[in-house]
């Protein structure tokens, strides 16, 4: 028996021994040649079902020896297997025969190609698929096949790699591999289509076929004429045949069917009954599976299941048989099987699978064999490896030192390999890496070196991405920044690469991608990206499928989304941003069981609505979104925190709200040289105002510099305050920040810190605080302010800067009341 392959490598793979299977029946039919046009319009009669009769030949109608099943000898191999004389003897054979010719023939050349491949250890190549696609021009499908000769040559050639796409195949080449397998197919929906009880198909030949057809649609042939319905027409014979599968048969067909609707195969009721009906077979087989057949079926389970497979109890059942079966073979796996068992059980728990004693234990079994192994896994093994290990850390893995191991033997192989990743793998490793240093993987040099290998494939192969692949890399790149990595040139250009193609792909972006983008462009923005054309249309392009996809958002991404069109701040249209909150943040409040995350992120964001909705004049001020950042206020009073951002954002909430503040947050404070030089200033030219620095007012976040007697607060805003650092544009932090403290009672003026480079510089806004400080006097040891402003939101005292929707107040303060009446105002440019 052949070694079956198939897992998730993707690497040529094969089914068992299809060569001396016996001969079912004869048909009777007329012969048909090859042709484009399709099977069924064919206009012979349809053959009747007479049993398993048998048509025998006669001994001079045996084909020639080099057809039969001898095996290839590499040194002479190739060629003599594209002899015109070989495909001549196929017709001869084919014409003597006539409508009575079942295809054997046919099948043992499809074989002979297989043999060969199988003695190289590798599919036909670009320049031998091509000779033998202008060789089988006139290779010949007849309705009149039997489903042995249907289901060798089909299979067969899907194994050899006869159908697979090479770019660079000529025209004629790929026209004739187009027609041979449309031909093929149409047969075998011809064929299929007969009821169950009236088929003679065999398990064997249901097992090919659909390894064959999910092999098919893995190497890209979704878009074949009839590929889908040809599984249609197979699937009920699976349930009928059902019986008759052996292990590896069982294995290998739920391989094909997780395959097949991972590649968008419809899982309709035939699709769900053909799984029902192998389910329990597993169960009733589980002593005679080999690694192989475990690490298939685990795998093929996983796959369903993560393509919405309903987790019954049988295959909850399936599952639970397989894994002791893991420990017991742990020392018989090999790499590619490791790969396949872990990949299977991260996805498996990261769809609910309840992780059991024996679940844990078979996790513990296979993490020392990767580092055993560490040097035999493939470019595709590694990639999913670190990705599962990465995603069972993430859902709370708890033999941690045993995973960390394992992911410290793999990264030197990233670098390594680096050159045979492919775009999905490259997305699923940046991915995997930022994963795990979100929760906890220490960046060393090899880390780094492996994150610095994979960096510039991104650029490279930057047109190859898929939309969840891009979507993946820059939420990946935005996360690793976020944990401290470094922004080296390659990093910048992976990210200037991906934009434009969000662009050109926004209309393909599900809900989950568009959510993941947002939170990395606004987490790249907040870590000082540079703010370009190509972000700013990445940006655009995105933010409408927002309100077009508003139904189908869930909540955790809800919070995303509120989190990052928050933090980018005054960069986003106000009437864009509180559209868009409306429409989402009633879904909040449907989903009661919220993470604690979730509610923080979505708190943060309405807080940053509410402020921006603050600072314009006479606007109508959300009692909806008010009322929601309330409820989630709620939801957060009896749930304690020890983490210091939380907490912060608590302490937030409560000022915006005039709740109690049931959390103490510790701020750290840091005073900058230009600040302190500022200060230093301020007091000399005016020695007896009382400055204070890095004061916290009502456990709001620490000003930079208060003046207490006249409720004047002073922030220098470096870049960090402004998106992408243009001293121009707040972003949603600084906002919030400013709106909290005017809510407070006090005023605020805002100080760009590239103004405070030199003293020419800094004298107009000195001027600015002394004429503001000689108007607002203290009176009886208390802070008082005679008048304020309904509609001023901050102060700034830029050179002719006009009052525009930012909020900025542009001239002097109104004057104190002098003998009990008001005096005028005067307005002038500040300086």
């Amino acid at each position: 028996m052949h070694r079956t392959s198939a897992d998730i490598s993707g690497q040529y793979a094969r089914s068992g021994s299809d060569d001396n299977q016996p001969d079912k029946h004869a048909a009777s039919a007329r012969r048909g040649r090859y042709r484009e046009c399709n099977v069924r319009q064919w206009n012979n009669p349809p053959r009747p079902i007479q049993g398993r009769n048998v048509f025998h030949h006669s001994p001079g109608a045996r084909p020639p020896q080099n057809l039969l099943s001898r095996s290839v000898n590499l040194a002479q191999d190739f060629n003599s297997l594209i002899k015109k004389e070989t495909i001549n003897t196929l017709v001869n054979k084919s014409n003597r025969f006539g409508p009575e010719y079942d295809g054997r023939y046919h099948g043992h050349y499809a074989s002979s190609i297989k043999k060969y491949t199988l003695a190289a250890k590798r599919p036909l190549n670009r320049i031998e698929q091509s000779q033998l696609m202008h060789l089988l021009q006139n290779f010949t499908v007849t309705r009149s096949w039997n489903w042995r000769s249907l289901t060798t040559t089909f299979h067969s050639f899907t194994s050899a790699g006869v159908f697979s796409s090479h770019r660079s195949l000529d025209e004629r080449a790929k026209h004739t591999q187009t027609a041979l397998l449309s031909t093929l197919i149409d047969a075998i929906i011809v064929n299929g289509n007969q009821k169950p009880e009236a088929s003679d198909i065999g398990a064997q030949e249901i097992t090919n076929l659909l390894w064959a057809m999910a092999k098919q649609l893995d190497n890209g042939h979704e878009r074949t004429p009839g590929l889908k319905e040809a599984v249609a027409a197979l699937l009920p014979h699976v349930n009928a045949q059902k019986a008759d599968f052996k292990p590896q048969e069982i294995a290998n067909l739920l391989w094909a069917i997780a395959k097949l609707v991972s590649n968008g195969q419809k899982q309709t009721p035939e699709f769900n009954e053909a799984v029902a009906s192998l389910l329990p077979f597993v169960y009733a087989q589980k002593d005679q599976f080999i690694p192989q057949h475990i690490a298939n079926l685990l795998w093929a389970m996983a796959k369903l299941v993560d393509n919405g497979q309903q987790q019954t109890p049988e295959l909850k059942g399936a599952v639970a048989v397989l894994l002791p079966l893991v420990s017991a073979q742990k020392d018989q796996f090999i790499p590619q099987h490791i790969a396949n068992l872990l990949w299977a059980m991260a996805k498996l728990v990261d769809n609910g699978q309840e992780r059991t004693s024996v679940f844990k234990g078979a996790i513990a079994e296979l993490l020392p064999l990767v580092n055993a192994q560490k040097g035999q896994f493939n470019a595709q093994s590694i990639a999913n490896l670190l990705w599962a290990m990465a995603k069972l850390l993430d859902n709370g893995q708890d033999r941690i030192s045993e995973l960390k191991e394992a992911v410290a033997a793999l990264l030197p192989y990233v670098n390594t390999q680096k050159a045979q990743f492919k775009p999905q793998e490259i997305a699923k490793l940046l991915w995997s890496m930022a994963k795990l240093v979100d929760n906890g993987q220490e960046q060393t040099p090899g880390f780094n070196e492996a994150v610095a290998a994979l960096l510039p494939n991104a650029n490279t192969q930057k047109a190859q991405f898929k939309p969840q692949e891009i979507a993946n890399l820059l939420w990946a790149i935005a996360k690793l920044v976020d944990n401290g990595q470094e922004r080296t040139p390659e990093l910048n250009e992976a990210v200037t690469a991906l934009l434009p193609y969000v662009r050109a792909q926004k209309d393909q972006f599900i809900p989950q991608h568009i959510a993941n983008l947002l939170w990395a462009m606004a987490k790249l923005v907040d870590n000082e990206q540079e703010w370009t054309p190509e972000f700013n249309e990445a940006l655009a392009a995105v933010l409408p499928q927002v309100n077009a996809q508003k139904a189908n958002f869930k909540p955790q991404e809800i919070a995303n989304l509120l989190w990052a069109m928050a933090k980018l701040g005054e960069l986003l249209e106000l009437n864009v941003v509180i559209s868009t909150f409306e429409s989402l943040v009633y879904r909040i409040s449907e989903h009661p069981q919220l993470s604690q995350q979730d509610i923080l992120m979505s708190l943060w964001g309405l807080m940053v609505c509410c402020a921006r909705l603050s600072r314009v004049p006479n606007a109508n001020k959300n009692n909806v979104l008010e009322q929601q950042m309330a409820d989630l206020f709620t939801r957060l009073e009896n749930r304690s925190s020890d983490n210091e951002e939380d907490q912060r954002i608590i302490a937030m909430a409560a000022s915006w709200l005039g709740r109690p503040c049931p959390v103490a947050p510790h701020y750290q404070t840091i005073r900058s040289k230009l600040q302190s030089d500022f200060r230093d200033q301020l007091q000399l030219c005016v020695p007896s105002l009382q400055i204070e620095e890095e004061k916290s007012l009502n456990a709001l976040p620490p000003v930079d510099l208060l003046l207490p007697d006249h409720n004047l607060v002073i922030e220098v805003q470096g870049p960090s305050h402004y998106v992408g650092g243009d001293f121009n544009t707040r972003n949603g932090s600084t906002l919030l920040k400013i709106a909290l403290l005017q809510k407070a009672g006090f005023e605020v003026i805002e100080i760009p810190v590239n103004r405070l480079l030199n003293q020419e510089l800094m004298k107009p806004y000195i001027d600015q605080i002394k004429t503001r400080a000689n108007m607002l006097p203290q009176e009886h040891g208390s802070v008082s302010l005679k008048r304020r402003w309904a509609d001023q939101a901050y102060i700034t005292a830029d050179k002719g800067r006009q009052p525009s929707d930012h909020g900025y107040l542009t001239g002097e303060e109104p004057s104190e009341e002098q003998n009990g009446k008001p005096a005028k105002r005067k307005r002038k440019n500040s300086q």
